[in-house]
């Protein structure tokens, strides 16, 4: 396989509504797409983070530099620039996961696609859809989000996700608590709003058996997390803190999580999403698959890792229509609560050419260039 072209497509799309966490509010889903042309095949993935680096260090116009005059380079110089090949050989360019994820994800496309074999197959994926959760935003007010809830609810998703910030966490988790009921599958995300001082205000999160809380605390703190896990019953699930399988293994050892939320694009990319998704199932330790607010192009590769056997609770992998009107592939539908896997070859999905022309904001040849 010979890379011949590699172009990036500035998207945004308006999200229904306004989605708010405890760094910020976003009104639409502003990225860019990658579009890789080789010999045998094409392939395209989706950059995960947003315009400016609130949730992450990573930002649109940072990531679009990165991979055109350090990642692209060091892949174009490849004899041939199979999967395999490429985490060594940008190794070299510090950090910068989630740029080279969308690289990495953008060839793996292709390279699966040049060969038949659906991402889910060369992941290992055992199931043919996967249960959805779904991720509700802060609201301003409880009324709002019990509506909220019972609207997620009667379409089928069958876990319930609540962002939560100092102010905002024990009133919306009783409220929701107490509106539907013990059984609900409930779990909730800081999103490192908190420090360790407020240990003992999080702890009275345990009475509501929430499944997990997840990253509590500020991002690659292991120490802190690990300190507060012990002092809650409530799981502690790490997101932003992992990076990699390193960063897994070392939790794990530590106690600093009891649950692990795998967000490929964080970890730079596929293969090592699965590398934690072992390692975590060696341990015992339950992972689930997170989401970005992706469009079906980030959308449908996800949804092959959430469907490995060890990620044994809901994901945010959640339909389309949870937050596009109209999305820049064929939507993702909730169908009894799950969502279905694809089977085409490589992400085994495409863009749609009039949405993809309607939601493209600028375009950029990134190689040759």
């Amino acid at each position: 396989m010979r890379l011949e072209r590699a172009e990036l497509l500035h998207v945004s799309l308006p999200l229904i509504t306004p989605f708010r966490t405890s760094f910020g509010t976003m009104t639409s889903k502003d990225t860019f797409l990658l579009h890789i042309v080789t010999d045998r095949a094409e392939g395209w993935s989706e950059f995960a983070a947003d315009p400016e680096p609130l949730y992450c260090a990573e930002f649109i116009a940072g990531a679009e530099i990165v991979i055109r005059d350090f990642l692209l380079p060091r892949v174009a110089a490849l004899r041939t620039p199979t999967t395999a090949a490429l985490a060594p050989a940008m190794a070299a360019v510090k950090g910068h996961e989630l740029a080279k994820a969308a690289l990495e994800t953008a060839l793996l496309d292709a390279e699966l696609r040049a060969h038949g074999l659906p991402l889910a197959t060369f992941l290992g994926s055992v199931h043919e859809r996967v249960p959805a959760g779904v991720s509700v935003g802060i609201k301003d007010s409880l009324p709002e989000l019990i509506d909220d809830v019972e609207r997620y609810l009667a379409e089928g998703y069958v876990r319930i996700k609540l962002k939560i910030e100092p102010g905002w966490d024990v009133a919306p988790v009783r409220a929701v608590r107490e509106r539907f009921g013990e059984a609900l599958p409930l779990q909730v995300d800081a999103n490192t709003a908190y420090t360790l001082a407020d240990a003992e205000h999080l702890g009275k999160l345990d009475e509501f058996g929430l499944l997990l809380i997840e990253e509590p605390l500020e991002e690659n703190n292991l120490h802190a997390h690990a300190r507060l896990q012990r002092r809650l019953t409530t799981p502690v699930c790490l997101d932003e803190s992992i990076h990699n399988a390193r960063d897994a293994a070392s939790a794990i050892a530590l106690d600093a999580c009891r649950v692990i939320n795998i967000k490929p694009a964080r970890v730079g990319g596929y293969p090592e999403a699965r590398r934690i998704h072992d390692l975590a199932a060696a341990h015992g330790v339950p992972v689930w698959c997170g989401g970005m607010l992706e469009t079906g192009i980030g959308r449908a590769p996800n949804l092959a890792l959430a469907a490995l056997p060890g990620c044994t609770l809901p994901g945010d992998t959640s339909a389309s229509g949870r937050y596009f009107a109209e999305d820049i592939t064929e939507p993702f539908v909730l169908r009894d609560g799950h969502l279905p896997v694809p089977t085409a070859p490589g992400i085994g999905i495409d863009p749609l050419p009039d949405a993809l022309a309607r939601f493209t904001t600028a375009r950029r040849r990134l190689y040759p260039r």
